[in-house]
């Protein structure tokens, strides 16, 4: 059985600022490099034998102090597989100007229907075919990392609605569905592989989440963060 621990970046800058980022590139916060480096001791002691990311910046710096502290030696490997969804037109708006758009209240309820505006300066590419590059290369991964063990354990460091959908697959739902997963910054899920199963063994760990969970009743505007950041186009900027 071979594990793989999907990583989203830590807190972005454009998370901050309410951008959709897409495959613009946008650094981690001061918050975010020390969720990057609270999730790198979490997992320093897990047997790791690979670490892929998308070569976006965000995602690359969270990988390297994934690998920086491993006692494994490794060092992240680059898998344009794994980049962010082209946004086409959509890249770089405000994430509140584009709730406005018509097509938001699509991306909600049948996202598998969605082609991102075309755009002369950034790619633009289906919701339907962000999935299936995304679920091709991850299954690729597998098929390496089991060959050299099959009770391996491997990550992928990339963007929240890449992991959702990979989530989403992993546990037999169809694509419009994946709004009901919840993926936040620098937070790790788990699916697990044996003879060609899958199963979703853990979802959007966070170091913090007891004391949030703590703090639910007491707090109204953590409530409406989370509810307003459920099905955001790009995971959500928490």
């Amino acid at each position: 059985m071979t594990t793989c621990l999907l990583i989203r970046h830590g807190q972005s800058r454009a998370n901050v600022d309410g951008v959709l980022a897409g495959r613009l590139d946008s650094a981690l916060t001061d918050d975010g490099l020390a969720q990057a480096r609270q999730v790198a001791a979490d997992l320093s002691a897990v047997p790791l034998r690979q670490v892929v990311t998308s070569p976006l910046t965000r995602c690359l710096a969270t990988a390297e102090e994934i690998t920086t502290i491993h006692p494994g030696g490794l060092t992240p490997v680059l898998d344009d597989r794994f980049v962010e969804v082209g946004y086409g037109a959509w890249t770089g708006r405000s994430l509140k100007e584009l709730a406005d758009d018509p097509l938001w209240a699509t991306i909600q309820s049948t996202p598998s229907t969605v082609t991102f505006p075309a755009s002369d300066e950034h790619v633009s590419e289906s919701m339907a075919g962000m999935s299936e590059r995304a679920w091709a290369a991850w299954l690729e991964w597998e098929e390496r990392i089991s060959a050299v063990g099959e009770q391996s354990v491997w990550a992928v460091v990339s963007h929240g609605d890449l992991i959702k959908a990979l989530l989403a697959r992993a546990l037999g739902l169809s694509l419009d569905a994946f709004q009901s997963i919840v993926v936040d910054p620098a937070s790790v899920s788990i699916i697990q592989r044996h003879r060609g199963r899958t199963a979703v063994t853990g979802l959007n760990l966070r170091d913090d989440v007891y004391a949030r969970l703590a703090r639910v009743d007491a707090d109204e505007s953590d409530q409406e963060a989370g509810e307003s950041n459920a099905g955001v186009v790009g995971g959500g900027n928490a």
